[in-house]
């Protein structure tokens, strides 16, 4: 939905569009200047979980696609879906005074994935957990609580509620499965509210913890006289002593102008509550009548904590040496309820987002907690946001530029159905109106690898595959496909993760595989069903070709089990 905050750098929203769809508003506003355009706006968010939405039958709808993303993760999953689709993609974006556009055609141009930029330079980990120094360090650590706290919490839940095989998987992750263990316990068992009371006193306790008992237990393990090895100071230089926080529910702080510790509890007890369902509530009487009466433990140091000082140490409470991971693992099993005495139960995933009020009153009030606690200079919901959302304010020439750049290459594609342009037609431009800089260059072709099949040689690229479509056939029917069609003998066939045949594999599991199809076994295997309008499942095979035996390189098989609906 549409926040304050976007009025600033968005140019179809208004004042009165505010807790409005950006989708809805956007789509009014574009008919309003053309009553001619049909547009459906959708208000669910384009990605893996909504493909049930976002269905075979949506994408072979249209003619191409253009984005308007603001981070690499969901211009890649738009990028992997026009590849599969055989989509244009029309892709641009600005920073400031910077913009840039790409144009990625099928079969003619690269996709926006085959190259990557550098990922960004982050903060040292025991920068960010032990010697914060800047509010750059106390917003990434206070984002990384939001998560851990309202996201991978619950995800970790939901996973043993709805996995079937949920304590193999987490056999297969032995340095984490504990602790994944206890965050369920902790989550669903002893944690878990009845009432927004409860999550109030969570709330109170959770900062109890981190503003106060976390500093005193730093302190512990490094006392503020504490000393290095070569006698100097240990705190010192970019190393800031912490000092641990007494709740004060009236406390004011002037630089901020928050309330920092009314402001975390108030946000903490209702993204509790809206995690578990439950109604939440913000009248401050509420809140001051019943702040005083929860009762707060008092701090007892933990021994055996080794505290992280640099970057290659890890940081880590020792366990007992004569504990046994898999039995205390066994004993957290025995405490939890059986799923299916939760059926239907599920935690909401709640993923921060900047644009969110509520969101950012959390990260801002928790990272100037932590500011406080380390004597770093807060900053306000404003400009917490700009840098926790990495915001470089939207210039209108810059946007306006980028516009009509895009809008040029996408009169070469919807201008041009009856006919192929070569790859010098189109252009991709980047510019800085800083310098003043513009450049506009051809875009790149697509990487092309080799492989012989029935003695002549193919040339494919991330655009291409192999196309089945003869219907739900069995695994024998399958692998005879490609020794009669291509030469090919299969070795190794994969869904995902999960392996569909091999030839070393159990010879009884592969011979009640043969005659089963193609989607049985994919079910039996993943032990999940298929969504209702789902066509096609993505195949990897290793193979050989029969003749010369030698290995055979070729892109994924896109298998398609059933007829789209007419």
């Amino acid at each position: 939905r549409i926040e304050r905050s976007n009025l600033s750098r968005q140019f179809l929203f208004r004042q009165w569009d505010v807790n409005s769809f950006k989708s809805d508003t956007a789509a009014n506003a574009a008919m309003a200047m053309n009553p001619g355009m049909k547009i459906v706006a959708h208000q669910e968010k384009v990605c893996s979980e909504t493909e049930t939405l976002f269905s075979d039958a949506f994408y072979a709808s249209l003619d191409g696609v253009c984005t308007a993303l603001d981070n690499v993760q969901a211009r890649l999953y738009m990028d992997s879906r026009c590849v599969f689709y055989q989509l244009p993609m029309l892709e641009s974006g600005t920073l400031g005074t910077k913009g840039n556009t790409q144009i990625v055609v099928p079969g003619v141009t690269e996709n926006y994935g085959a190259t990557r930029d550098p990922p960004e330079k982050g903060f040292p980990v025991c920068t960010v957990k032990n010697f914060p120094n800047v509010i750059q360090h106390t917003l990434q650590w206070a984002n990384e609580i939001f998560e851990g706290t309202f996201r991978l919490s619950a995800e970790n839940v939901n996973q043993y509620l709805t996995t079937p095989n949920f304590r193999e998987m987490l056999n297969s992750q032995q340095n984490t499965k504990l602790d994944t263990l206890k965050s369920v316990k902790e989550t669903l068992v002893d944690d878990r509210p009845r009432s927004f009371e409860d999550c109030v006193v969570w709330a109170r306790l959770y900062f109890e913890r981190l503003f106060n008992n976390d500093i005193r237990q730093l302190l512990h393990n490094l006392p503020e006289d504490k000393l290095t090895t070569a006698g100097t100071p240990f705190w010192g230089g970019s190393k800031r002593c912490p000092k641990p926080l007494q709740f004060d529910m009236n406390a004011v702080c002037e630089d901020a102008e928050m309330r920092n510790h009314y402001d975390f509890i108030v946000a903490a007890a209702n993204l509790r509550a809206k995690m578990y369902g439950i109604k939440g509530r913000t009248e401050e009487e509420y809140f001051q009548q019943f702040l005083p009466e929860i009762i707060i433990p008092d701090f007892t140091p933990k021994q055996g904590v080794k505290i992280q000082t640099k970057e290659d140490e890890k940081e880590e409470e020792a366990p007992p040496a004569d504990m046994d991971v898999d039995s205390e693992c066994d004993k957290i099993f025995a405490e939890l309820p059986a799923p299916s005495s939760l059926a239907g139960f599920r935690l909401e995933l709640i993923e921060f987002d900047k644009d969110i009020d509520e969101h950012m009153l959390f990260v801002t009030a928790c990272s100037n907690l932590r500011a406080i606690n380390y004597q770093i200079p807060t900053e306000d919901t404003h400009k917490s946001r700009a840098i926790a959302g990495r915001i470089i304010p939207a210039i209108a020439t810059t946007t306006a530029l980028v516009t009509g750049l895009i809008c040029l290459e996408m009169y070469k594609v919807v201008g041009s159905a009856n006919k192929e342009l070569p790859i010098e037609a189109y252009k991709n431009s980047f510019l800085n109106l800083a310098i003043p800089f513009m450049t506009s260059t051809e875009p790149q072709g697509p990487a092309k690898t080799k492989a012989m099949l029935k003695g002549k040689e193919w040339e494919w690229s991330a655009w291409d595959s192999i196309h089945m479509n003869i219907g739900d056939i069995t695994l024998k029917e399958f692998m005879e496909y490609f020794e009669k069609e291509y030469n090919l003998e299969i070795n190794m066939l994969s869904y995902g993760v999960s392996l569909l045949y091999s030839f070393f594999a159990n010879k009884k599991k592969v011979a009640e595989r043969m005659t089963m199809s193609m989607t049985e076994i994919i079910k039996d295997v993943t032990k999940k069903e298929f969504a209702e309008h789902q066509l096609y499942v993505i195949l990897e095979v290793v193979v050989n070709d029969i003749e010369t035996g030698d290995e055979v390189e070729l892109p994924y098989i896109k298998f398609q089990f059933k007829e789209a609906p007419h």
